[in-house]
């Protein structure tokens, strides 16, 4: 990977010292549930900083619906979980309008979809036609039932959980829906070692149970605005479009990465710069978050599948062609 030493004017101090502590906390605690998974955890909580959406794709069984439990319980945070499977209707998940006849009026009740925190489990065996009443709540925090418009609340995140698609009875999410998504994250399985550990933490009680919060919603809220105020200099913003360009005229894919994923990959860079205690992001922000964020929205053509390329591949050969800045040590800013 390139680099070119560049003075980037760029705040020096950090003014929010209470935020990190904090994080620092639930990264504890979720870790207290998941073990051996820190850098995942911390890739959900940038995006959960970032206000994005987050996508864990895995075998059953490794943790992912346990994740966004941990971390629903550090946050205080409202909670619905959605279980997708091929009968669910858009009702379900947006909520309904009930008649009563005695009065002649209609009462909306709220589908699990209002909540600050929703896991939507398994979303991939739910029919086209539900994961669509996804959308509008994903892009625009808002959900539309019977010509009447709710707002959602703040914070709202979709956490939601998707076997292989070689399982049975899955359907493809949509690329207008995978493009929604900031990060796709995957667990995997635990080293020899750290699934002893688990077993052990396990063996009396849940560690779930002994999760107390960190933070109120309102707390959350405030750190995604103040995430937004994080310094991106403009020779990062270049190094991000000139990465989403590239996989846009490059031989093997076949859909690149929309604008939509530049301004994520920048809103999770800063996020990670916010959770380091920075006002100001540096290359080694847009590195970490590059794969998670971009990988996803990344369509290959079929001759690069046959071949066996992946969209973390492109990624990173993405990465390695790019000309990023480093700091100066005479600026002395990053």
């Amino acid at each position: 990977m390139e680099t070119e030493v560049v003075t980037l004017s760029t705040p020096s101090v950090f003014h929010d010292d209470v935020a990190p502590e904090l994080l620092n906390r639930v990264l504890s605690r979720v870790g207290s549930v998941i073990v051996g998974k820190e850098k995942e955890i911390r890739l959900a909580l940038i995006s959960m900083l970032s206000g994005g959406h987050i996508l864990l794709e895995d075998v059953p069984g490794v943790g992912k619906t346990m994740l966004v439990r941990a971390i629903a319980a550090c946050l205080g945070c409202t909670f619905g979980r959605i279980q997708f499977t091929y009968d669910l209707m858009p009702g379900d998940v947006t909520g309904t309008s009930i008649y009563h006849p005695h009065s002649g009026s209609f009462e909306f009740r709220p589908g699990p979809v209002l909540s600050n925190i929703v896991l939507a489990d398994e979303i991939n065996r739910a029919s086209p036609r539900t994961q669509s009443a996804l959308l509008e709540a994903m892009e625009e925090r808002k959900v539309t039932v019977d010509g009447t418009t709710y707002p959602l609340p703040r914070p709202f995140l979709l956490l939601a959980t998707q076997n292989p698609l070689h399982f049975e009875g899955t359907y493809r999410l949509p690329e207008a829906q995978m493009d929604r998504f900031m990060m796709r994250l995957s667990l995997g399985y635990p080293e020899p070692a750290q699934e002893v550990e688990l077993l052990t933490r396990m063996q009396l009680e849940h560690p779930l149970d002994a999760i107390k919060p960190v933070m109120l919603a309102e707390e959350m809220a405030n750190m995604q605005r103040a995430v937004r105020g994080v310094f991106v200099d403009e020779s990062i913003k270049l190094a991000l479009v000139q990465v989403a360009d590239a996989s846009r005229r490059h031989p093997n894919v076949q859909l690149g990465i929309s604008p939509r994923g530049t301004l994520a990959w920048m809103n999770a860079s800063q996020a990670s710069a916010y959770m380091a205690g920075r006002s100001y992001v540096i290359p080694d922000d847009i590195k970490d978050t590059a794969v998670p964020v971009l990988a996803h929205r990344l369509m290959l053509n079929h001759a690069a599948l046959l071949a066996g390329a992946s969209g973390e591949e492109l990624v990173r050969e993405l990465l390695q062609q790019l000309v990023l800045p480093v700091h100066s040590r005479k600026g002395g800013r990053l």
